[in-house]
C-alpha cells in the first residue's frame, strides 16, 4: 500500500527550517496534497552563503506546485522575530493549522569538549525556539476546530547520552515541550506530537558530520511520508504520542522500504540508536 495522501487544500503549514534537506521536503511534500506553506529559516536569496537553499526558493517550488507560499526570515533565537513572523503568518493566510518545528542545531560531543556558547546554540535554536514557536501559537491553534503541532525530535527513553549529551538534551527537550503541550491543550482538537527517523537521513548535517555512509541513509521522503500519515489523521484523537516513521508507514501498509534508501540494503536504525541504544526494529 502507498502512504497517507491526506487532502490538505485550505490548510496552511508554518514549517521551521525550509532552506534544505528534511524541513524543504516537508513544505514541498504538504504543498503537494494542497497546503499553503510559511517558508522560515535564516538563508535567504540575498544571502552570500556557498549553501544551496533559501526561504524563498523554497516558497518558489511551493507555489510551482500550486498552493501560496510565504518567506519569512527567522532566527528562533531572536524571541521577537519569533514573535513578529507568527503574527505575520497569521495575519497574511488568516489561520494557521499546521505548525512543524523541524530546525534545530547539531553538534555531536563530549561534555568536557563542547564550550558553552555552543552549548547555548543547542539550546537556543532547539528547546527554546520550540518553546517560543510553541508558545506563540499556542493559543490561535486552540482557536480552530483541528490543527497540529509537530516536532521533528525523537521519544524521550533515555536520561543520559555520553558522546553527545548536550545535543541529546536539546533534542529531547523539544520533545518534552512537544508533549507537554499536548496535555495542556487536550480537549482543544490540537494534535501534539513528534515524529523521529529509525534511520539517518541524507541531509547536509548527516554528510558534513560523518553520520555514516550512504549505506546507511534513506531519503527525507521517508519522513515527510511520515508526517503526512500523521496529518491523515484526526488530531484530537491523535496527540501527545512520539512517532518513529517506520512505525508509523508500516501501520499506513507500507512493507517495502527500499524506494527510500540511498544503496541496496537495510540502513540500520543509527538515528533511533542514537538516542535509545537498545533500539530494535519490529520483527
Amino acid at each position: 500500500m502507498a502512504p497517507a495522501a491526506p487532502d490538505l487544500s485550505g490548510s496552511t503549514a508554518f514549517i521551521t527550517g525550509t532552506t534544505r534537506g528534511i524541513g524543504k521536503q516537508l513544505a514541498l511534500a504538504l504543498a503537494d496534497h494542497g497546503c499553503n506553506v510559511v517558508s522560515t529559516g535564516k538563508t535567504t536569496d540575498d544571502d552570500d552563503s556557498e549553501l544551496a537553499g533559501s526561504i524563498e526558493q523554497t516558497a518558489r517550488e511551493v507555489r510551482d506546485r500550486g498552493p501560496e507560499a510565504l518567506a519569512l526570515e527567522l532566527d528562533l533565537r531572536d524571541e521577537d522575530r519569533v514573535e513578529a513572523v507568527v503574527e505575520e503568518a497569521i495575519d497574511h493566510f488568516g489561520e494557521v493549522d499546521i505548525v512543524i518545528n523541524n530546525a534545530s542545531a547539531i553538534q555531536l560531543a563530549n561534555v568536557a569538549d563542547l564550550s558553552g556558547d555552543r552549548f547555548d546554540l543547542l539550546t537556543d535554536v532547539n528547546v527554546r525556539g520550540t518553546h517560543l514557536v510553541a508558545h506563540e501559537f499556542a493559543d490561535h491553534l486552540a482557536d480552530l476546530d483541528e490543527a497540529w503541532l509537530l516536532s521533528n525530535s525523537p521519544p524521550v527513553v533515555t536520561d543520559r547520552s555520553p558522546g553527545k549529551a548536550p545535543y541529546a538534551w536539546s533534542k529531547l527537550g523539544m520533545s518534552f515541550i512537544t508533549l507537554s503541550l499536548a496535555e495542556e491543550l487536550a480537549g482543544e482538537g490540537v494534535g501534539c506530537n513528534t515524529f523521529w527517523p529509525v534511520t539517518a537521513v541524507d541531509t547536509r548535517a548527516t554528510r558534513y558530520f560523518g553520520l555514516g555512509t550512504e549505506d546507511d541513509w534513506r531519503t527525507p521522503e521517508i519522513v515527510s511520508d511520515a508526517v503526512l500519515e500523521i496529518l491523515s489523521r484526526d488530531p484530537a484523537a491523535c496527540t501527545g504520542n512520539s512517532f518513529y516513521d517506520e512505525d508509523l508507514l508500516r501501520e499506513a501498509g507500507v512493507t517495502d522500504f527500499s524506494a527510500y534508501n540511498l544503496t541496496d540494503g537495510d540502513p540500520v536504525p543509527m538515528s533511533a540508536q542514537m538516542f535509545d541504544p537498545s533500539f530494535e526494529r519490529e520483527a
